[in-house]
């Protein structure tokens, strides 16, 4: 068996769960000890406003991380990635609605050779609204990204540790992580995962959340065709609107010439100029967007204000 001997990783963003993280961490052991192998939980505390730290110091065995401030979910996931020694890094959920009992079977199905295995919450326990909303942008990026992945969101996961280590999260883009590890070459496959209601607080997704997430999944479909090549998209998008403004400039100059017509006042000029301008600051753009891929951008933002590392 591939996984005989293999680490575990377990990482948990947590963020204003102080009544759920000691009943989690518990569900979490059990279902680890019951594997037999060996094993770390990380939690990663996204800048609580509540007991959520104090409530997390009093267990053990845990490895704490807490961000003097909210970073938002990708940088928890990320400063959990980069701290994390496993030969497997499962992912999962604070409130309780993901069942840790679930963690062998993600471990049996990442022994098929993918690289990534992402939950499907076939039949979720949340509100109709959440429900319709998930199923829209759902299938929205399956159309759009070509990855065959029921639950994009779902945060139980399954990674290799070479792709949770080279992923670069910000923003939202935590929702879109099969379709960025696709774009990376690797494969992802997906289970079917039971789904629980929510027993404590309220969900963190607005509307707010929707928006912004709606904008990072645009940079998504710009950084799958795009990412290593802007010039590819800015420079021929310029190139494109400055010919269309020479070519305007043309007409207009050969009228002046040949025929001696008045085109200071014409619209026609104004648009000549302003397709000549645009088409070179979008090539601008794509020239310094080339400068910039070829910088050491990790994507780490977040700031950890104290390690706590309970055996």
């Amino acid at each position: 068996m591939e996984s005989e001997g293999k680490k575990l990783s377990v990482v948990i963003p947590v963020y204003n769960e102080e009544e759920s993280v000691a009943t989690l961490h518990k569900e979490v052991t059990d279902a680890l000890r019951q594997l037999n192998h060996p094993h770390e939980i990380i939690f990663v505390d996204d800048g609580s406003g509540d007991r959520t730290l104090e409530e997390l110091k009093k267990l053990s065995p845990a490895k704490i991380i807490s961000f003097s401030r909210n970073f938002g979910k990708s940088q928890a996931l990320q400063a959990g990635f980069d701290e994390a020694q496993g030969d497997y890094i499962i992912t999962l959920d604070s409130d309780l609605q993901d069942d840790p009992r679930e963690i062998p079977r993600f471990v049996e199905k990442i022994q098929s050779g993918h690289d990534l295995v992402c939950g499907w919450k076939q039949r979720r326990a949340d509100s109709f609204s959440r429900r319709f909303m998930s199923k829209i942008a759902n299938a929205a990026a399956r159309y759009m990204t070509g990855i065959n992945i029921h639950d994009m969101n779902c945060g139980f996961k399954i990674y290799r540790p070479h792709v949770a280590k080279g992923l670069r999260l910000y923003g939202d883009m935590h929702r879109y992580i099969p379709s960025v590890a696709s774009s990376m070459g690797f494969s992802v496959g997906e289970i079917t995962v039971n789904h629980r209601p929510r027993q404590f607080g309220a969900s963190k997704y607005g509307f707010g959340r929707f928006i912004n997430s709606a904008f990072d999944f645009i940079t998504l479909i710009f950084l799958r065709r795009f990412t290593d090549r802007p010039m590819h998209f800015f420079g021929l998008l310029g190139s494109t609107l400055f010919v269309l403004g020479v070519l305007v400039l043309g007409y207009l100059s050969w009228e002046k010439i040949f025929y001696g017509a008045a085109i200071g006042t014409r619209p026609l000029l104004l648009l000549g100029a302003l397709l000549i301008i645009v088409g070179f600051q979008s090539f601008s753009l794509g020239f310094i967007g080339e400068l910039i891929i070829r910088q050491d951008k990790n994507g780490r933002q977040f700031q950890i204000k104290e390690k706590i590392n309970k055996i």
